[in-house]
């Protein structure tokens, strides 16, 4: 790549990690969660209350938090049918009172050691939202435990979900299993798969538009059958295998939001590493508070 498209390219993944941390809800985002996710302003806050009435009322969860702001991931992620979002609140509390070792005294920027395990392409198109790339064969067991994965997927989606642009837009997560060996699945407990559930949708108050698994080999069956009995079956519809047909990816997902790896032109590409960079660069006292008050630790050394 010349130098002067590199430095452009670097601005505007400064520019959108930037972005981020944006909280604010912009005129132009409320147009797009009309049409997502069946938003309206004039009964937003409505169906807010009424959520917040459904958990004083039914008592399954106590959540750290019952301001506007956080009741509205849960509406946004279940298209404001308010059942279904108290059912998933209900689901995302009972998530981090089974697992408080996923985040309780975590250190968050020390997770930027998972490195290419993790990637995203920023571009946040509509259909698509930010694309999250799992290369588990680029995780060495010998480094670190796979329970670092999780922990690092459960600190990206507790950061980007802070956001009206992710909560509206949505996820699409591509799985390549390119160069997983059986030390790779051996780490892989029924546990552990059910985490990985729990943070793909089923309890984080995030849209997944569509999963994408590429790049397997005979292992995918051992894989794959860890993840089955978690999986609700209205999301099937959603999970998509690829092998190695780039071609049949690019049909789900345009070429211009993929990174170059997957025959796409997307340059707002980073790893994992370089988004906590990003994070560290760019957060806010907000987001800081946040994050410190779920029991995260934001060392600076």
């Amino acid at each position: 790549m010349p130098i002067n498209e590199c430095v452009t390219t670097d601005r505007f993944i400064d520019l959108a990690y930037a972005a981020d941390v944006d909280t604010s809800e912009h005129p132009e985002l409320l147009e797009l969660a009309r049409e997502l996710v069946a938003e309206e302003p004039d009964t937003r806050a409505a169906a807010i209350q009424e959520l917040r009435d459904m958990v004083y009322e039914r008592g399954e969860c106590s959540p750290r938090r019952l301001d506007d702001a956080f009741l509205l991931r849960f509406l946004r992620a279940r298209r404001f049918v308010v059942r279904r979002a108290h059912r998933q609140l209900v689901r995302y509390c009972n998530f981090l009172e089974q697992y408080p070792s996923l985040y309780r005294g975590v250190d968050l920027f020390a997770l930027a050691k998972v490195k290419g395990a993790y990637e995203a392409a920023m571009l946040d198109r509509p259909g698509v939202g930010r694309l999250l790339i799992t290369r588990f064969g680029a995780w060495d067991p010998d480094e670190f435990p796979v329970e670092d994965l999780v922990r690092a997927s459960l600190a990206m989606m507790e950061m980007g979900l802070r956001t009206p642009k992710m909560q509206v837009l949505g996820a699409t997560g591509i799985f390549d299993l390119q160069g997983v060996t059986l030390r790779h699945v051996a780490t892989l407990t029924p546990t552990v798969a059910y985490q990985i559930v729990c943070l793909s949708g089923y309890a984080m108050p995030g849209i997944m538009n569509s999963c994408h698994i590429i790049n397997y080999n005979w292992l995918l069956h051992t894989f794959f059958f860890l993840f089955k009995r978690f999986i609700r079956r209205a999301a099937w519809s959603r999970i998509h295998f690829h092998g190695s047909d780039l071609e049949s990816l690019h049909q789900h997902i345009p070429r211009e939001c993929l990174p170059p790896r997957y025959g796409g032109s997307c340059r707002l590409h980073t790893d994992y590493a370089t988004g906590m960079a990003k994070v560290r660069q760019y957060r806010t006292a907000a987001l800081e508070r946040d994050m410190r008050e779920l029991g995260w630790v934001l060392n600076d050394d």
